[in-house]
């Protein structure tokens, strides 16, 4: 069913969940997965703030690649640069590059009026992307690890 799986992560830990169930998804259908960390910045009126230095991306990537890898998968990853409020776009044109046919996101659960004024990057991407999304629950038990 599914050939071709873009994971998103971030420095978060839910990160692991999503690549458990990525990592899962793909042995099932022998799909590739391709890891995609978007090293965020924040815009202030006076200056583009990194979030995570190159060095924490890249070390955030690698892990979850050789993570999946070591599970028997197929996979590569890429680390790209983009504003915070350009991350479920980024995300959303990255599967569309690839050619994925499934994008698996961990939610990031937040109060009712924050999500009002901020929505969630997993909502924005699965209202803005083509191809299935799945959302990796935060803690996935150790039965599925």
């Amino acid at each position: 069913m599914f050939h071709n799986i873009l994971v998103a992560i971030d420095p978060s830990p839910a990160r692991h969940s999503a690549l458990r169930l990525a990592g899962d998804m793909a042995r099932l259908t022998e799909a590739k997965v391709n890891v995609l960390h978007i090293a965020a910045s924040a815009a202030s009126l006076a200056a583009v703030v990194p979030l995570e230095d190159d060095a924490e991306a890249k070390a955030v990537l690698d892990e979850a690649v050789a993570e999946l890898r070591e599970r028997g998968v197929t996979a590569e990853g890429t680390v790209t640069q983009a504003l915070t409020t350009m991350i479920a776009p980024t995300i959303s044109a990255t599967a569309e590059e690839v050619g994925a046919d499934l994008i698996v996101v961990s939610p990031h659960h937040r109060g009712s009026v924050e999500a009002f004024f901020h929505p969630r990057v997993s909502d924005a991407v699965a209202h803005a992307s083509h191809v299935a999304v799945l959302l990796a629950p935060e803690e996935l038990d150790a039965d599925h690890a």
